[in-house]
């Protein structure tokens, strides 16, 4: 019988990969047909011809013959033999003979394409410093191991291994609730909290609740460029403002409210994103008040509440105007970014608005990472790791300092952050040369302009101290004075 295909299956396939045998001869039949090589009514070798070309055994083709049968892709006809099935529609394009894989595929379609400069900074050889993380070292990986096992035993009992609430946990609204009333003065109870995966998913899920095509969102005039993205993601428009030691001008606020629909602020009062500054008093009772009569809501992203060094840090704003603000906290820097847990404090029917939207995108969160955080801080872990890396943080953050002093000079200026865990560094040389140097010997770090919003905005860098120990710090500030040249 004329089987006019010419055979090249044995170059795809390989007895040592992961992939069962069988299942490979299924993969290549498939490519072959798509690309049009083997066309519809094209008889195939007999499994006992095909097998003894492959050297495998003809168990395995037949096996694969009837998947592909049962697929839809060849038809069995009697005794004539297999043939791929008449039924399939022409190929669009046939790949020259002998090519098993493409290089590169382009999408035949359109699609919304993704920024030049990546958001998160890439992988790779060197040394990367981050915007404020914490150091992962410091948590003991046995406690994390221990509540993530009473977290599988107490849901199996319970039987909630199931979907469940697009809210979260129960037990971790609780805790969070808890610890946002006694800690922060938010008048909070598990209807006021949802659970997000990180503070970034939050701004994601507010700005869906909040903000429609079209809208106003203010920021300052450097702030967070993923919830930047996030608005303009959304369909906002951005109205950047400027800022200074106080915080983000209030009458910058009140000047553009009364020129655009403005639907939300974003603001990081606590510790100001990048610049590290706080949000002082009359200025977050101003902007409140804006709220009120402008009628839009405040984004408070409170993203590292507990580490504040100097006196007592002032109550978020959420605190005291719970009805005009949407607060995004995170337990990242308490924990371990890894766990990608964060949390939106709001009235009740924002939290229902928002627990749709999580319907809508995930359908609900990870019940037994969640619970096992619950279990961290009903059991007291987590105060107490707090209290430890508090202290060590406390340290590095003036280790930190004396080092730029001893190396940097006065090549930078800086002022000492009363909290958070990074430090906003204002370089006197060109920073696109230093930022050009640095990536070119292997030091990876979030660009000057992905912090700004408006050209004539300040330019600096935002250097995270609390994850590098004394000699990491060292090896970091040197780079950076070398790229300072």
């Amino acid at each position: 019988m004329l089987r006019p295909w010419q055979l090249t299956l044995g170059e795809r396939i390989a007895p040592g990969r992961d992939t069962p045998i069988y299942m490979q001869i299924i993969q290549a039949l498939i490519r072959d047909i798509e690309r049009g090589r083997l066309a519809s009514g094209t008889y195939l070798p007999s499994s006992r011809e095909l097998a003894a070309t492959l050297g495998v055994n003809r168990k395995t083709v037949v096996l694969a013959y009837e998947d592909l049968i049962a697929q839809g892709w060849l038809a069995s006809a009697g005794t004539r033999g297999t043939m791929v099935s008449a039924s399939l529609p022409a190929p669009q394009r046939s790949d020259p003979a002998g090519q098993s894989e493409p290089q590169q595929v382009e999408p035949d379609y359109d699609y919304v394409h993704p920024p030049e400069r990546p958001l998160a900074l890439p992988g790779g050889p060197g040394l990367k410093l981050d915007e404020g993380a914490p150091d992962g070292r410091l948590f003991p990986p046995e406690l994390l191991s221990r509540a993530y096992r009473t977290a599988i035993n107490r849901a199996s009992r319970e039987n909630r291994l199931q979907y469940r609430d697009p809210r979260g946990s129960m037990a971790l609204r609780a805790g969070i609730a808890n610890m946002l009333k006694t800690q922060r003065g938010l008048p909070v109870t598990v209807d006021n909290i949802c659970i997000t995966r990180g503070s970034q998913n939050g701004i994601l899920l507010a700005t869906h609740a909040l903000v429609r095509p079209g809208d106003a969102v203010i920021v300052e005039a450097l702030t967070y460029e993923p919830a930047v993205a996030t608005f303009r993601a959304c369909g906002a428009k951005i109205l950047p403002v400027p800022l200074d030691d106080g915080g983000i001008d209030v009458e910058a606020v009140e000047y553009a409210a009364r020129r655009h629909a403005v639907r939300a602020v974003f603001v990081t009062p606590h510790h100001q994103f990048p610049t590290t500054v706080s949000l002082r008093p009359e200025r977050r009772m101003r902007l409140l008040d804006l709220s009120r009569q402008f009628g839009f809501a405040v984004i408070e992203d409170d993203y590292d509440h507990e580490f504040h060094f100097e006196s007592q840090p002032l109550l978020p704003m959420a605190a005291y105007a719970p009805q005009k603000v949407v607060y995004v906290g995170s337990m990242s820097k308490l924990l371990l970014p890894a766990l990608r847990i964060g949390y939106i404090a709001a009235p009740a029917a924002v939290i229902d608005a928002i627990a749709h939207m999580v319907s809508l995108t995930d359908g609900m969160g990870n019940t037994i990472t969640e619970d096992a955080a619950a279990d961290l801080i009903e059991s007291g872990e987590l105060r107490r790791h707090t209290r430890k890396v508090h202290q060590i943080y406390a340290q590095r953050r003036e280790n930190f300092a004396a080092e730029i002093d001893a190396i940097l000079g006065d090549q930078v200026s800086y002022r000492m952050p009363d909290g958070g865990l990074a430090f906003w560094l204002r370089f006197r040389a060109d920073l696109d040369r230093i930022e050009a140097r640095a990536a070119a010997s292997g030091l990876r770090f979030a660009s000057s302009r992905s912090f700004m919003t408006r050209e004539d905005a300040e330019r600096g860098l935002r250097i995270g101290f609390a994850s590098l120990n004394e000699g990491e710090t060292r090896e970091a500030l040197q780079a950076l004075k070398q790229a300072a040249g």
